[in-house]
C-alpha cells in the first residue's frame, strides 16, 4: 500500500484510491499555481499607481497647483521620484536580497504547513542560529564548521519539536509556541542580552553583500542559495516518497497511517528537516546583519507563514508548492517596500500584512468549498 501511495501524483493524495482524471483537481492546481503571480502583479499594480498618484499631489503641493488643470499640468511636469525608485533595478535588486531570508524560512513552513502542522517558533530559532553563528565566528571557528554548526542547530531544535509532537502526540501550536520562549530565551543567555560582533572580515560577511546596484547582476550569493534550496526542496516534494508522504500526511492523517505510512517518524523528519532550511535563514540574518541578535527576527514566523498560505497553501494541510511560497514571500517584502516607499508607518505595514493573511486564508477556504461543490 505505502508504494502504491508514493508513486501518487501529489494532486491525488488527498483522494486514495479515486479516479485519477477529475477535471476540477486540474482547475485547482492551475489556479493554486498562477494564483500568487496574479497577487504579485496586483500588489506591484496597486503601489505604481498609489506611488504615482502621490509623486503627482507633492508636485502640486510643491507648486502649488489646483484643479484638474493643476492636475494635468503636475503630471506633464512631474519627475515620479517615488514610482522611478519602485521599479528601478536597485530596488529590485534589494527586494529581492531582503526576501532572501524569509524564502529560506518560507522553504521550511512549506513543508510543515503541507503536512497539516505550524511552528511558531521560526523567529527565535532564526535568532538563536544567527547568536550561535556569531559566537563560533567571534572565538575564531572556520567559515564551515560555522556554516554547519548554525544550519545544524536549527535541525536540532526542529528534531525536538518534531519528536515532542509525534511522540508524545501534542498539538504543533503548543509544543512550537512554547519553544518560541525556549529558544529566545537560550538566545538571550547565550549572548548574554546584548548582540554579538564578530570579525568584519569574514567571509560570510559576502553570502548578502550588494554590489553594482545600477544592474541586475550580479546578484548576493544568497540569492542564488535560496533558488537552489528551491529547487532541491521541489524536487523532494514531487519525485520522492518524503514528499508524497508529507502530502498524504496534511491530506488525511488516518488514511496515511492505515496505508502503511509510519506517520510520527515522518513528522520528526519534516520538523527536522525544515529545522535546517530555519537554521539557513539564521545564517543568512547574521551575514545581513554582520551579528547576532537575540532580540532579532520578532514576528519573522508570521511572514513565513503569510508567504506560504499566499503562495496557495492550506492551513488545513494536503495543498501547497514551493514555488507558491518563493513568490508569497516576494510578494510579503514587496508590500514592505512599498509601504517604505509611501512613507507609511511600520504599524500600517502590519495592518496590511495581516489583512492580506486573513485575505489569503478566506480566498483558500472559499476555493476549497468551490471545487468541492
Amino acid at each position: 500500500m505505502s508504494g502504491r501511495l508514493a508513486q501518487m501524483p501529489e494532486n491525488h493524495v488527498d483522494q486514495i484510491g479515486a479516479p485519477p482524471a477529475q477535471p476540477g483537481l486540474r482547475l485547482k492546481k492551475a489556479f493554486s499555481v498562477l494564483g500568487p503571480f496574479f497577487g504579485l502583479a496586483l500588489v506591484v499594480g496597486l503601489f505604481m499607481a498609489m506611488l504615482a498618484l502621490k509623486d503627482i499631489a507633492d508636485q502640486m503641493q510643491k507648486e502649488n497647483l489646483h484643479g484638474f488643470t493643476g492636475w494635468t499640468r503636475a503630471v506633464r511636469q512631474g519627475s515620479f521620484d517615488g514610482l522611478s525608485a519602485f521599479v528601478s533595478v536597485a530596488n529590485i535588486k534589494t527586494v529581492l536580497a531582503q526576501t532572501v531570508i524569509v524564502a529560506v524560512g518560507a522553504l521550511g513552513m512549506t513543508m510543515i504547513i503541507v503536512s497539516g502542522g505550524i511552528d511558531l517558533s521560526v523567529g527565535s530559532v532564526v535568532a538563536l542560529t544567527s547568536v550561535l553563528g556569531a559566537l563560533l565566528l567571534h572565538r575564531g571557528w572556520g567559515t564551515g564548521p560555522v556554516i554547519a554548526a548554525t544550519v545544524l542547530g536549527g535541525s536540532l531544535v526542529g528534531l525536538v519539536n518534531g519528536g515532542l509532537i509525534a511522540g508524545f502526540r501534542l498539538m504543533p501550536f503548543i509544543v512550537t509556541l512554547g519553544m518560541m520562549g525556549v529558544a529566545r530565551g537560550t538566545a538571550k543567555w547565550l549572548a548574554g542580552n546584548q548582540t554579538v560582533n564578530y570579525p568584519i572580515e569574514s567571509s560570510l560577511n559576502n553570502l548578502m553583500k550588494m554590489e553594482d546596484l545600477d544592474h541586475l547582476f550580479p546578484l548576493p550569493h544568497g540569492v542564488w542559495i535560496a533558488a537552489g534550496l528551491a529547487g532541491l526542496l521541489a524536487l523532494i516534494m514531487r519525485q520522492t516518497v518524503f514528499g508524497r508522504y508529507v502530502f498524504a500526511i496534511g491530506s488525511n492523517e488516518a488514511t496515511a497511517r492505515l496505508c502503511g505510512v509510519r506517520v510520527s517518524l515522518q513528522k520528526v523528519l519534516i520538523y527536522t528537516l525544515a529545522g535546517l532550511f530555519f537554521g539557513c535563514a539564521g545564517l543568512m540574518q547574521l551575514t545581513r546583519l554582520t551579528q547576532g541578535d537575540p532580540s532579532g527576527a520578532i514576528g519573522l514566523e508570521l511572514d513565513m507563514i503569510a508567504a506560504v498560505v499566499i503562495g496557495g497553501a492550506s492551513l488545513s494541510g494536503g495543498s501547497g508548492s514551493v514555488l507558491g511560497s518563493m513568490v508569497g514571500a516576494f510578494i510579503i517584502q514587496t508590500l514592505r517596500n512599498g509601504s517604505s516607499l509611501m512613507s507609511w508607518p511600520t504599524f500600517t505595514q502590519e495592518i496590511i500584512i495581516g489583512a492580506v493573511i486573513i485575505l489569503a486564508v478566506g480566498m483558500d477556504r472559499l476555493r476549497q468549498r468551490r471545487f468541492r461543490a
